[in-house]
């Protein structure tokens, strides 16, 4: 029988393409992220995040574990319940208790709301970093985002994004291995699209339109191909849980490298 493939699903067997790319990310997502802050000289202790496209709360709770203040929005309902129940879990595993909004003591709180990045609301907030995940590659309107996105980013604050590039490669993985052929599916179907899928160029241009300076892209990739592949193919048959994908793929960043399938980037508010 085929593996149900659904989004934010309560149910373990339920395969989540979105929460597997958070959980394969997270560790790359986090090391660009602090290496970048301390190449800038900013200290994450006691600092205002947001997290937009922040699905069950996997990278919103990595930053509060860094002191980051974390604000997370999402605009599923389903996966802002869900990760609501992985801070209490997480508190409950811990020993610690969660405060009101979803924020767990010790280390800095996070906050969890519904809301999606075309119209995140927040008025009156403001933030020293933001991170677009799960966005840039599903959206229709990436002004309007990045728009968004620089209004609630305080000056000198840094915008992050991690995205998917437009090439042969990455159109074969995406749009082919990942929503289309069967042994390997892993995401709904036009879950992703050509048209939606950037090139750093394009996002380069989309930020400066919107007032960002783009100051860096770092490419990223799983240390063996084949690795990946056989995660996939054994998340799907029900051989393995989620949390043991991550030390099965191994990404890892690669700085010098040309951006073939995903990469990650910032830039600021001047």
């Amino acid at each position: 029988m085929a593996p149900i493939i659904e989004l934010d699903s309560p149910t373990s067997e339920a395969v989540d393409g979105r929460h597997i790319r958070a959980l394969t990310f997270q560790d790359v997502r986090l090391e660009y992220l602090t290496s970048t802050l301390r190449g800038l000289g900013i200290d994450a202790a006691g600092r205002d995040a947001l997290v937009i496209g922040s699905g069950r709360g996997v990278l919103a709770r990595g930053l509060a574990e860094l002191g980051f203040h974390v604000v997370a929005l999402d605009p599923s309902p389903k996966a802002t319940a869900l990760a609501r129940q992985a801070s209490e879990d997480e508190a409950v595993e811990t020993g610690g208790t969660v405060e009101t909004g979803g924020g767990v003591e010790g280390g800095g709180a996070v906050e969890y709301a519904t809301a999606p990045a075309e119209d995140p609301g927040l008025a009156g907030s403001s933030f020293d970093v933001v991170f677009c995940t799960d966005t840039f590659e599903i959206t229709d309107d990436l002004d309007g985002v990045l728009a968004h996105a620089a209004r609630l980013l305080r000056p000198d604050g840094v915008l992050f994004y991690d995205t998917v590039n437009r090439t042969p490669v990455s159109r074969l993985i995406y749009l082919g291995a990942f929503q289309t052929l069967p042994f390997t599916r892993i995401m709904p179907r036009h879950r992703y699209a050509a048209a939606r899928l950037r090139t750093p160029g394009e996002v380069e241009a989309a930020l400066a339109a919107n007032g960002l300076r783009h100051e860096g892209v770092c490419s990223f990739k799983p240390e063996s191909v084949l690795g990946l592949v056989r995660a996939v193919i054994a998340r799907r048959s029900g051989k393995i849980t989620d949390a043991a994908i991550p030390a099965m793929t191994g990404f890892v960043l690669e700085p010098d490298g040309k951006p073939v399938v995903t990469y990650l980037g910032h830039a600021r508010r001047p």
